[in-house]
C-alpha cells in the first residue's frame, strides 16, 4: 500500500512536511512517496538524517502551486505535485493522495482526475470533530460555497454512509444545521432540503441549532462549506482562547488553582481534543479515489496523522463502500426533486 504525499503543499513545505511522512512510516505498514522537487526533498531527507528505511519514494514534480493562487492558474500547472500526487493513484501506483496545500486546487484536481461517484454533483469536504460523546462528522467544510437543496441532500447521504463506515454507527441521526429547531426557521434553501431529507431512508431527526455541535446527540450535521469552514475556523480560535483567557482568571485564583493543573497542562489536554493537528485533515466525499487535505498550516504531526487517516481510508474501502452505500439514497434524493 502506498500513500501520495504532495510533498510542497502547505506554508511548512518541505521541512514539516516530510518529517511527518518519516514520522508517519514508523507507525504504518505502507509506504510514502514524496510527491515534488526531488532535488529539495532529498536535501530535505538528508537533513533529518533518516531516510524512511525503504519506506519513503520520491517521484519528481517541477511545478508547486502556491497557497495565493486562483484555481485556474493552479489547475493549468500540468507538472506540479498536486497533479503529480493525484496522477499517481488514477495510475494506481499509489492508493491514496494527500497534500496540505492549495485547498481549491487539490479538491478541484481530485474531481478531474479520480472522476465523481456516480449520482454524486459535487463532492463534499467532512471532518470528524469532536464532541462530549465521542465525535461527530460535520459535512461541507469548504468545498462548496454555495448548495443547492439537492447538494445538501447528498452531502446528507454521504456522510451518513461515512459514519456507518469509519465512525462505526448503526444507525446515525442526520441533523440539518439551522438558525432554530422548528421547521417555520432556516432560509428558503434550507426549508427546501429539510422537506427532501424527510423523504429519504437516512435517520434524518430535522434541524439543529449551533449549540447542538458539540454536544454529541447529533452523528452528522449538514450545511454547505461557507457556513461549515467558518465553524472549524472557529474552533481553531476557541483552541487559542479557552486556555490562556477564559480560565486564566481561575488559574490567577490561588484557591482554585491548587485543585486544577497548570496552564500548560490545561493547554496539552484542550489541544489533545480539539486541536486539527489531532486529526490530520478531511477527506473530499464523492470522488472515486481517497484523497486527504489538510490545514495549510499542518506541521508534521497534522502530516502524520493525515497519512494515518489515509492508510485507514484504504483498509476499509472508503470509496467503494460509500459507492455502494449511496446508489439507493441517491437515486431517491433525485425523485423527490422531480
Amino acid at each position: 500500500m502506498k500513500i501520495a504525499l504532495d510533498a510542497m503543499g502547505g506554508d511548512f513545505a518541505p521541512s514539516e512536511v516530510i518529517e511527518g511522512a518519516l514520522l508517519a512510516v514508523r507507525e504504518i505498514e505502507s509506504s510514502v512517496t514524496l510527491v515534488g522537487k526531488e532535488e529539495e526533498i532529498i536535501k530535505e531527507l538528508a537533513r533529518l538524517g533518516d531516510m524512511g528505511k525503504g519506506k519513503i519514494d520520491v517521484v519528481h514534480a517541477s511545478q508547486v502551486v502556491e497557497m495565493k493562487e486562483t484555481i485556474s492558474k493552479a489547475i493549468r500547472k500540468s507538472d506540479s505535485s498536486i497533479r503529480t500526487s493525484a496522477e499517481l493513484v488514477r495510475r494506481g501506483e499509489a492508493d491514496a493522495f494527500v497534500s496540505m496545500g492549495h485547498s481549491g486546487a487539490v479538491m478541484t484536481i481530485g474531481v478531474v482526475t479520480f472522476g465523481k461517484i456516480r449520482g454524486v454533483d459535487r463532492p463534499a469536504l467532512c471532518a470528524v470533530i469532536p464532541t462530549l460523546k465521542g465525535s461527530s462528522v460535520l459535512i461541507d467544510i469548504g468545498a462548496n460555497i454555495d448548495s443547492k437543496p439537492i447538494n445538501l441532500v447528498q452531502f446528507a447521504i454521504m456522510g451518513e454512509a461515512f459514519a456507518r463506515i469509519v465512525l462505526e454507527r448503526d444507525i446515525p441521526k442526520v441533523g440539518l444545521l439551522s438558525n432554530g429547531e422548528e421547521e417555520i426557521k432556516g432560509n428558503e434553501v434550507t426549508k427546501r432540503t429539510h422537506n427532501l431529507l424527510k423523504g429519504c431512508s437516512i435517520n434524518y431527526i430535522g434541524y439543529v441549532e449551533g449549540k447542538d455541535l458539540l454536544l454529541g446527540d447529533v452523528d452528522i450535521i449538514v450545511c454547505d462549506g461557507f457556513i461549515g469552514n467558518i465553524i472549524l475556523k472557529m474552533a481553531e480560535g476557541f483552541v487559542e482562547l479557552l486556555p490562556k483567557f477564559i480560565l486564566k482568571k481561575a488559574f490567577d485564583n490561588s484557591e482554585i488553582a491548587r485543585y486544577l493543573p497548570s496552564l500548560e497542562e490545561f493547554d496539552q489536554l484542550i489541544r489533545e481534543k480539539f486541536d486539527y493537528n489531532e486529526y490530520g485533515g478531511a477527506p473530499l466525499l464523492g470522488v472515486k479515489g481517497i484523497c486527504i487535505v489538510g490545514h495549510g498550516r499542518s506541521k508534521a504531526k497534522a502530516v502524520k496523522n493525515a497519512i494515518l487517516m489515509a492508510e485507514e481510508f484504504v483498509k476499509r474501502d472508503l470509496v467503494t463502500r460509500i459507492e455502494k452505500e449511496l446508489t439507493a439514497d441517491i437515486r431517491l434524493s433525485r425523485d423527490l426533486t422531480n
